[in-house]
């Protein structure tokens, strides 16, 4: 009888061992869950604060290019100014084709100056060149001068762009040539120079020519 309530005895303790093994293996399992929750919900937070300020930076980026388009803006001007300096080419010839091209349009001075590259259409030269028999315009052709005046010209015409300004209704009303510094050439002759300004601005009404 005596060993039957030992064996009883230490049955009951092995039994009470595993459940307290049992138990403090749950009450652990339960405490790691619970810290990993938590571990999750702070990276949730974490990722959410993240993708607001993403959000809001992408928003303030949207804003400057909004501003950098305003300041982008064209800004009229009343006029457009183009200039050549030390260009190779005769002033007197250059004098003539300024009076040929004031009053008209860019676009129209470019394109008669192409004629006259190709002899179509001559510069008047004011009291010398005797009027031609035939078909023939009276004046001359100075195809230098010319090429190196529609570059000119072109450059006008985009400076007239950029000051916001109607290329169609916009007339040249400035043409003039100076000497520029003439380097010395070989036998006390010197090389032809000539500063050029060239202004545009529009206007309403037919621009008409001095007299």
């Amino acid at each position: 009888m005596a060993e039957q309530n030992k064996k009883s005895e230490e049955k009951v303790e092995k039994s009470q061992k595993k459940e307290l093994v049992k138990t403090l293996a749950e009450n652990k399992a339960h405490e790691h869950n619970h810290s990993h929750e938590g571990h999750n919900h702070d990276h949730t937070h974490e990722h959410n604060h993240e993708g607001h300020n993403h959000e809001a930076h992408a928003h303030s980026h949207d804003e400057k290019k909004v501003e950098k388009k305003e300041e982008k803006k064209i800004v009229k001007k009343e006029e457009a100014i183009a200039k050549g300096v030390g260009l190779p080419i005769s002033k007197k010839h250059c004098m003539y084709i300024c009076d040929f091209i004031k009053g008209k349009n860019v676009d129209t001075a470019i394109k008669q100056l192409e004629e006259v590259l190709k002899f179509k259409r001559a510069i008047p030269y004011a009291g010398e060149i005797p009027h031609r028999h035939g078909d023939m315009m009276s004046g001359r052709y100075p195809i230098n001068a010319s090429k190196v005046m529609i570059t000119v010209l072109k450059g006008l015409r985009g400076n007239i762009i950029s000051n916001g300004l109607d290329v169609e209704k916009s007339k040249i009303y400035f043409a003039s040539p100076t000497w520029g510094s003439r380097p010395a050439k070989k036998g006390g002759m010197r090389f032809k120079r000539v500063h050029l300004i060239l202004k545009a601005k529009e206007f309403n009404n037919k621009m008409e020519k001095k007299k």
